[in-house]
């Protein structure tokens, strides 16, 4: 056998799925897992529940049904829908249940949480559910809380299923197995069967992980340990699963065997990596063998049934498994204590989610809310278009690609390495087990009184936080966080000057942690915290964002950095919102990341595989970007509310850097000022991103406009800010399905190495020479000089008019940009508001003149974001490159460079690597003041645009 789900069966495990939604038995998949893949019963509780139907729209026809019917509570409309899915579950197993004489095909339902901590109430509860539910393949769930315990022996006794949860530790184990036994023996002594009796004993796993983590700083596994993936919750498990063996076996247990009764199996659930550090499936893949259960949320699932592999490992390395608790002590750990802790931790957090559901149903129940489907992506689309992306959605349903892609199957894309790079998918789910960690540091920095917090960072590690910064206020008593993305020393000398360093924390954020400008930043403010603390103090200053290994991480061991945040191999830059290089910043300035969690694992549940292709949120969102590209519309416009107003630069990063390569992909556009109709193409798609309560009437009115021209438009509204969580996620899936209709791998960015290689070699080259060579010029005059390569020179040749000037030449230039053409202005000057309103001037003209895109980039920080797509994507861009003479000297730590002459060393490379593509571009070099010198632009674009309109 060759299928792991079956493999693992031989061996004595059933495979459970963790996961309930209407959608899977409204599609079939349930049917199709349990006949064709093996599953053997399926778990739920309240947070499932809710997810499922606050999360989808698996639920809105059931949920109109409760409200025609008339007034009906929260709490019994919650039962209505969940009995119902029980019973249609229960049902597809119910032939599993019979073949295997009533030891597996289960489906297990929860007493409410609310009841854990009250005996009677919840034996009474178990009893009315087993009774209405009325199936006997049905577990009631109760959770071991010492309120709990006497219940499983009472609903043993009465011949009721029970699967007991929330076990965390040996004790609690011993103590639900005994409660079972004697349940056992009341229903013996009372005359009762005993063989119709089902139970399993639930042990959480990774959370164990995760909770000793947050205490210690990693996955603790002495060196002594043979397997080098050996961890505490692995270790704990197979000592319960070693005390099952004794349990069930002597004389009290063989007496109750003999008279048909069945041991109460070991279930292993939460069996997802919490850590980065850990391998995917190594919690599933350690935790084989017979007499268990292990129940699988639906991403572990799917990638344990593409590539699990199964052997007896439960009975493995026994004495360094005893090793691990007996060591416990000497490094701090009270094991009793910490899994009481998360008995009651899993208690509150079930209770949450349940009154959370009970919320949701309640003002769904009352009356139809735009909360009832946060992610509805509202379309006005052209009906070639609409057919297009129908087509998409029906190629990816006939191939059943959303559930490859959960199952990390790289030919969803080119069957190259696609599959280690998504990580993505489950990060919210992983990183809210760590959710202590990111209160800890909040704390942590609050009590240092730090004042500001600096992300120091490009591209992918940089964009989130900037997003993040500019949408939520500042909190009193946190820091207010800034980005620092530019080499512009103008721009490095402003952000120092806005700081008190001695109260300021900097986040060096770098996944490989040799990138050059993170780099050069650290070693710059890491001196100057050193002038002002001392070098002993300056450490404390700093924390380190990056992949585990990096040299990074190794400079922040030297230099005594406050702390180190590992990022995840598995994701790329631009695919990290919500790993740790989004999120470690955002909670250290107060930003409240589990919702933002929250919020992303509900879309997650949105895009899942039971969803119809129709119904997801992401799905839909990818069809249409790709489906628009491959007919032309490759230039996505984004238009934003006031509120989000950086959202686009995190877009801009995530699809053009995804899918601008092999001469494909999108161009977004970001912040281009909206016009009349009349000055687009047929080559737009626009999606219009906006917060509530924070419309703009005039940009409503244009976008309105818009869509009675017939261009085509998304709309997505965000009831509050923390709903950037979802659109993080919804956006990345939709990328990542966008990238495989264009025909693309959306994961690398092979033309971005290029340019970052030739500056690298240009500041070698100044550290060793102390100089760049010089350049020059083929036009000077009007306060700027021209450069090109010989290609585009010789476009440019012929300028018309008196003789050559600068309005003639940029007209020229800027005159090359035709139908379907865009145009992008590249800005290596300080990034400041005003600045930007004057490029942003120069690009409005343009735009109206030639009926043309626009974008304008700041360098370098667009060189690690649109970057890829202009040098890799469509050879449809006409880029004018805009470089300055520096008023501020500032000297790189270590280097013979300064700052300006890596912002040079980055300029040349990049109109090198353009030339090189066969680009059409100019470089346009301006003096000292800069605000003059993009007047004087401002006023020849103006001019030379017009002369060449006029020729025309």
């Amino acid at each position: 056998m060759t299928d792991p789900i079956q493999q693992a069966f031989a061996l004595g495990q059933s495979i459970w799925y963790d996961g309930i939604r209407r959608s899977l038995f409204a599609s079939g998949d349930l049917e199709r897992m349990v006949a064709k893949e093996g599953l053997r019963g399926m778990t739920s509780n309240p947070s499932i529940f809710e997810a499922a139907i606050a999360g989808s729209s698996d639920y809105a026809e059931a949920i109109a049904e409760l409200r025609s019917t008339g007034p009906r509570d929260a709490k019994s409309a919650y039962e209505s829908l969940a009995i119902s899915d029980i019973r249609a579950a229960a049902d597809i197993f119910r032939p599993v249940y019979e073949d295997s004489g009533g030891s597996d095909g289960f489906v297990s339902m929860e007493v409410s949480p609310e009841l854990a901590h009250d005996t009677a109430g919840s034996a009474a509860e178990a009893r009315r559910l087993w009774s209405v539910i009325d199936r006997p393949n049905v577990m009631i769930k109760v959770p071991a809380t010492p309120a709990g315990i006497p219940v499983i022996q009472e609903l043993t006794g009465a011949g009721i299923n029970v699967n007991v949860t929330l076990l965390f530790g040996l004790e609690a184990y011993e103590s639900a197995v005994q409660a079972y036994l004697a349940g056992l023996e009341d229903r013996l002594g009372a005359g009762g069967d005993l063989g119709t009796i089902a139970s399993v004993a639930s042990v959480f796993v990774s959370r164990l992980d995760a909770a000793l983590e947050a205490r210690l700083g990693s996955v603790p596994g002495p060196a002594h340990v043979a397997s080098a993936h050996t961890t505490v919750a692995i270790a704990n498990a197979k000592v319960i699963y070693a005390r099952f063996r004794q349990l069930f076996s002597g004389p009290r247990w063989d007496s109750l065997a003999g008279a048909g009764a069945r041991p109460q199996r070991l279930l292993w659930a939460s069996t997802s990596t919490k850590s980065p550090a850990l391998p995917e499936l190594l919690y599933v893949e350690s935790l084989m063998g017979p007499d268990t259960v292990d129940t699988l949320p639906p991403a572990t699932f799917e990638a344990f049934r593409a590539r699990g592999r199964v052997h007896s490992a439960l009975e493995e390395d026994m004495e360094a498994a005893r090793a691990i608790l007996e060591g416990l002590p000497d490094q701090g750990i009270d094991l009793a204590e910490v899994t009481d802790q998360l008995l009651s931790d899993g208690v509150d957090k079930f209770q949450g989610a349940f009154r959370k559901l009970l919320s949701s149903l309640e003002e769904a129940v009352a009356g139809p809310s735009a909360k009832a489907e946060p992610w509805r992506l509202h379309r006005c689309l052209p009906a070639e278009l609409t057919e297009q992306m129908n087509a998409a959605l029906g190629e990816w349903r006939a191939t059943d690609k959303t559930t490859r892609l959960w199952a990390h199957d790289a030919t969803v894309w080119t069957g190259g390495d696609e599959a280690a790079w998504l990580g993505w998918l489950g990060v919210a789910l992983d990183q809210a087990a760590h959710a202590q960690r990111f209160e800890t540091l909040a704390k942590e920095v609050a009590d240092a009184g730090f004042t500001d917090a600096v992300v120091l960072g490009m591209g992918g590690s940089s964009l989130c936080p900037e997003v993040l910064a500019n949408t939520f206020p500042s909190r009193p008593g946190l820091p207010r966080l800034h980005v620092l993305d530019s080499t512009d020393p103008a721009q490095v000398k402003a952000i120092q000057t806005q700081l008190d360093l001695a109260s300021t924390l900097f986040f060096v954020s770098s996944k490989s942690g040799t990138t050059l400008e993170p780099n050069i930043f650290a070693a710059y403010f890491y001196q100057a915290v050193s002038k002002v603390v001392g070098e002993e103090r300056a450490g404390s200053h700093f924390v380190a964002i990056t992949d585990p290994g990096s040299p990074l991480e190794d400079l922040a061991r030297t230099q005594r950095y406050r702390a180190v945040f590992a990022g995840v191999p598995s994701i790329g830059g631009r695919y990290s919102a919500l790993s740790n290089f989004g999120m470690v910043p955002a909670a250290a300035s107060g930003i409240d990341v589990v919702r933002l969690f929250e919020s992303a694992e509900t879309m997650a549940h949105a895009c899942a595989p039971s969803v119809p292709a129709r119904d997801n949120p992401g799905l839909v969102l990818g069809a249409l970007i790709g489906a628009a590209v491959n007919a032309g519309r490759d230039k996505l416009t984004l238009v934003t509310s006031p509120g989000l107003s950086r959202l686009g630069a995190w877009l801009e990063q995530l699809l053009a850097e995804s899918t601008g390569k092999h001469g494909r992909g999108v161009i977004p556009v970001d912040r281009e000022p909206l016009g009349a109709p009349e000055a687009y193409g047929s080559d737009r798609l626009f999606a219009y991103i906006s917060l509530a309560g924070d419309h703009d009437s005039d940009l409503e009115a244009k976008i309105s406009a818009l869509e009675a021209a017939g261009q085509p438009v998304v709309r997505i509204e965000l009831s509050d800010p923390y709903q950037l969580g979802r659109e993080f996620f919804r956006w990345e899936f939709a990328t990542a399905v966008a990238g495989s209709i264009i025909g693309i791998d959306p994961f690398d960015q092979p033309d971005v190495e290029e340019a970052k290689v030739s500056a690298r070699r240009l500041t070698d080259a100044y550290d060793r020479n102390g100089s760049l060579a010089e350049l020059d010029p083929f036009f000077e005059g009007d306060g700027a000089a021209l450069y090109a390569d010989s290609t585009n020179q010789a476009a440019l040749a012929q300028v018309g008019g008196e003789g050559p000037s600068l309005p003639g030449y940029l007209g020229a230039h800027l005159g090359r940009a035709g139908t379907g053409d865009y145009v992008a202005v590249l800005a290596y000057v300080p990034m400041t508001e005003a600045h930007e309103a004057v490029l942003t001037g120069i690009r409005t003209a343009i735009r109206d003149a030639r009926r043309v895109a626009t974008c304008v980039g700041f360098g370098p920080r667009f060189q690690h974001s649109t970057g890829q797509a202009y040098k890799g994507g469509p050879n449809t861009g006409v880029f004018l490159q805009i470089t300055c003479d520096d008023t501020v000297v500032l000297p790189v730590p270590g280097h013979r460079f300064s700052f300006g002459v890596v912002k040079e060393a980055e300029a040349r490379s990049d109109l090198e690597v353009l030339a090189q593509r066969g680009r059409r571009a100019l470089r346009v070099h301006l003096g000292p003041d800069v605000a003059a010198g993009l007047e004087v632009i401002r006023a020849a674009v103006t001019e030379g645009l017009l002369s060449v309109s006029t020729r025309a």
